[in-house]
């Protein structure tokens, strides 16, 4: 048992110590999500399963607070709502549950992070297409070398391994320090 606790752990450690060298890319998309809230626009957040559970954990600190009490941010996730996911699941199929909802909701300006530990979820790739078509900021949090993902949006986070739960453990911390920087960014911490 001891040897696979330490495993874990030295791995997280390994790949946290990594992020540095993105620390320019956690810069940009944090100012890319900075103007767009100051600019009344929304942050809309997506995922399936862990990450499903991320974009409602990060939607939660930007509309709720991170640090301070503050002024709630707009903020959406698209995986929160079952009766809008089950009834474009069932009319349009799994493929279209975040497109649908980004067409329905985003407008230009508004910023769309998609959350994949692949890159390759197709109903996050369609929500990409849908986002950029409207002229929303598109951004992913991607792991595994970025898969498809990658050449979808316009700025990415891509964490330098292929263990999802190392991915997962990245992208939480990496929306923290977002969340962070966005509360800093617009001078909203107490």
């Amino acid at each position: 048992m001891e040897k696979i606790i330490q495993q874990h752990i030295e791995e997280h450690l390994s790949v946290a110590k990594q992020l540095v060298s993105l620390q320019p890319s956690i810069k940009t998309i944090a100012e890319i999500m900075i103007d767009a809230l100051s600019q009344h626009k929304t942050i809309f957040w997506c995922g399936n399963g862990g990450s499903a559970s991320d974009s409602q954990h990060l939607a939660g600190e930007l509309i709720g607070r991170f640090v301070g009490d503050r002024k709630p941010l707009k903020s959406i996730a698209l995986n929160a709502d079952s009766a809008v996911m089950t009834c474009i699941v069932n009319d349009y199929g799994y493929e279209h549950i975040f497109s649908r909802q980004v067409e329905g909701l985003g407008s230009k300006g508004d910023v769309l992070i998609g959350i994949t530990t692949s890159g390759n979820s197709q109903n996050v790739l369609n929500a990409y297409q849908t986002a950029n078509e409207i002229g929303m900021k598109t951004i992913g949090l991607l792991g595994k070398g970025g898969g498809k993902a990658a050449s979808l949006v316009q700025q990415s986070i891509i964490v330098p391994s292929n263990t999802t739960a190392r991915i997962q453990e990245m992208h939480i911390l990496i929306g923290h320090i977002l969340c962070d920087l966005i509360e800093e960014g617009l001078h909203l911490k107490a």
